[in-house]
């Protein structure tokens, strides 16, 4: 037996606020610099969803130990800047917000400090405070589970009964790892194909969302 709906699992970016583009952009010219040349697609297959220990690790295997730790200085600057130039949310995403009852909370990759930014930078931390949590609060990033189950748990939640809203494949495959149901975001740089799999339902406009998760669309399978 399904159960129902608790608990709506928010990745941050790409889902909440549209900085993945951002990113993507930043890893893109950091490579340039560093003489890693990366397509755009290249650096959301490395990097996007991903967290940053994770990604220092892929740079260092790269480049090196002493080039990753500047790039990851370098990647933080230049993503600040671009943030506070623009930064907005996932279209559609405020009407979704405005619709859903249910409890949410949010699970990132990110760090704290830059959810803070982000989301603040938006109008969505107070939204959020108190129920946002980080890879850098458990020990394995997605595509593990840790981060999920560590979610649910602080939100009296069992793992069956929650959904989580993803837009890369790391973050979708930590869904599914942690037994939650999952929806993947398809409106922003992950193509389609990439979020498709057991127990996810893929959509591509955020004013989708609350008829979803109303209307008990998510299957697990």
């Amino acid at each position: 037996m399904i159960k129902p709906i608790e608990l709506v699992i928010f990745d941050c970016d790409g889902v909440l606020v549209d900085s993945e583009v951002i990113a993507v952009g930043v890893l893109v010219r950091l490579g340039e610099e560093y003489g890693w040349p990366l397509t755009e697609g290249e650096a959301i297959e490395r990097f996007v969803g991903r967290s940053e220990a994770a990604n220092h690790a892929t740079v260092a295997e790269r480049l090196g130990e002493e080039t990753a730790t500047v790039w990851d200085k370098r990647f933080r600057e230049l993503h600040a800047e671009a943030v506070d130039a623009g930064l907005t949310p996932v279209d559609g995403l405020p009407e979704a917000l405005a619709a859903i009852t249910l409890p949410t909370c949010v699970a990132s990759s990110g760090p704290h400090e830059k959810m803070r930014h982000t989301l603040g930078r938006t109008g969505l931390y107070d939204r959020f405070a108190g129920r946002i949590f980080s890879a850098t609060d458990v020990g394995r990033g997605k595509p593990a589970p840790d981060l999920f189950l560590h979610a649910a748990r602080s939100m009296g939640v069992e793992p069956a009964a929650c959904v989580v809203v993803e837009d890369s494949l790391p973050g979708v495959q930590a869904a599914r790892a942690a037994g939650m149901r999952a929806l993947g975001y398809a409106g922003g740089i992950t193509p389609a194909e990439r979020l498709a799999g057991p127990g996810t339902v893929v959509f591509t406009d955020m004013r989708e969302l609350p008829a979803l998760i109303a209307a008990g669309a998510v299957q697990r399978g």
